[in-house]
């Protein structure tokens, strides 16, 4: 895989969809505030992500809005699917932990606490761990759905193992390494921005839409890498 390639034909699509279409761009950064106000309830930017994520070139128009609702839910509901073990594992560590304050109530003793400190931070590691092995397989099961269109095709294991397969385990996992570097270094960006008042904030909304395209055209370009199994 040729990750230079792939991170810069990736933010020429998103540069291509977005520079000179600023009808576009202000509607996705509206519908990405819709979003995040109604707590991904009207997921319609979701949608418009899924459609880059299917691999359209050049980037697809902002139509179809029933279309985009329906799909940005089916990715809300794939990603809450593969989320379950992280969530249980929280919830189970999360009761330990609340057992064990109960248990300690109204000690001063700081190491009367350690048991449920200990639970709790136990908790965490280990979802965050589980959560970066998941996250693997469940971007890729996100982009399959996106390029075949069929919601049930995002838990086919068995094609989306084999396809990474092709790609190469050790190609696909370096990629998904390089994309959480590049989304660090734009978590920083929007930080500073942050310090700017107002207008930081109103660069920042525009900048993580153009990031979102970004993100999702790379996710297709490295499945693209290799043809999916027949």
């Amino acid at each position: 895989m040729d990750y230079g390639s792939l991170i810069s034909g990736s933010f020429g699509y998103a540069k291509d969809a977005l520079w000179g279409k600023w009808g576009r761009w202000v509607i996705l950064v509206v519908l990405s505030l819709i979003q995040v106000f109604t707590l991904f309830l009207v997921p319609l930017y979701n949608g418009y992500i899924v459609r880059v994520l299917s691999g359209r070139r050049p980037a697809p128009d902002i139509d179809e809005w029933g279309r985009l609702f329906v799909d940005g839910w089916k990715w809300n509901i794939i990603n809450l699917i593969y989320m379950i073990p992280v969530l249980l594992i929280l919830a189970y560590f999360g009761g330990l932990a609340v057992l064990s304050a109960i248990g300690v109530q109204g000690a001063t003793d700081p190491a009367a606490w350690a048991p449920a400190v200990a639970a709790a931070l136990s908790g965490i590691l280990l979802a965050v761990l589980v959560a970066i092995l998941i996250s693997f397989v469940s971007l890729f099961a996100v982009v399959r759905f996106a390029h075949t269109g069929r919601f049930g095709e995002a838990f086919n294991f068995g094609e989306i193992f084999a396809h990474i397969g092709r790609i190469g385990w050790g190609s696909w996992i370096l990629a998904v390494i390089i994309l959480a570097l590049i989304g660090l270094v734009y978590s920083v960006l929007v930080g500073l921005l942050a310090n700017i008042p107002v207008l930081g904030w109103i660069i920042s909304l525009f900048i993580g839409v153009a990031f979102g395209i970004f993100h999702a055209r790379y996710l297709a370009g490295a499945y693209e890498s290799a043809p999916a199994p027949a």
